[in-house]
């Protein structure tokens, strides 16, 4: 019962402030840029609703196993929305620094971006099942941790090149957050409890979201 009440209050502050940042930031923007953002935001709270809220059922109700159908299946939503979510945040790139060429990069990444959601929709990953491969767990992490180091190496390059003190955090709230939710991929089978570092790797995100609703709010920085 505390890991119910603790988790719940957690999520409903987490998904409520996630969604309602994205929604008024693509409502309200007055720049692409900050629309973006706004989408962005939104998609992740939004996405993420789906596994949190099914969690926080199983966890009041009959437990995890006996919903591993819906966890599995939220947790299949996600995986395809943070990968579009990485993908919105590369344009945000192009746009905050005005990049113009690097089309390579952006065949790249999407490339890595339809690798990943390919990977996502194999069965063989048995996502309605509580136990799950742990070798297609990796698989279709690889391409994904390779995004987040691309995204970690360029916003760090132009935020350091432009002394964008904005976002100067970006790539270490990035980097965090891959840093506790790999542990998690690889261990969380064999040691459940690793599975609480979900929490400091939404912590993460929360914080690249008051990054962009900041921006948002203070129109010289934009």
């Amino acid at each position: 019962m505390p890991q119910a009440i603790a988790e719940t209050i957690f999520d409903i502050f987490y998904l409520g402030f996630a969604i309602l940042a994205g929604v008024t930031m693509l409502r309200k923007g007055k720049t692409p840029l900050v629309r973006k953002a706004g989408l962005m935001t939104a998609l992740l709270g939004g996405g993420d609703s789906f596994h949190l809220l099914p969690r926080a059922y199983a966890l009041w109700t009959t437990g995890l196993e006996a919903n591993a159908a819906a966890l599995g299946m939220g947790k299949f939503i996600t995986s395809i929305t943070m990968t579009v979510f990485y993908l919105i945040l590369y344009y945000i790139w192009r746009d905050r620094y005005q990049v113009k060429d690097r089309n390579s990069l952006t065949k790249i990444m999407w490339g890595l971006s339809a690798l990943r959601i390919a990977l996502c929709l194999l069965p063989q990953n048995r996502w309605l099942e509580y136990r799950q491969p742990l070798q297609y767990g990796i698989l279709r992490n690889i391409p994904f941790a390779v995004i987040g180091a691309i995204i970690i190496v360029i916003y760090a390059q132009e935020t350091q090149k432009n002394d964008d003190k904005a976002l100067r955090f970006l790539p270490a709230a990035v980097a965090l957050s891959f840093g506790f939710y790999l542990p998690v991929v690889l261990f969380s089978g064999t040691f459940p409890l690793v599975g609480i570092l979900m929490i400091p790797k939404t912590l993460a995100y929360v914080w690249i979201v008051l990054m962009f609703w900041k921006l948002s709010r203070a129109p010289q920085n934009l």
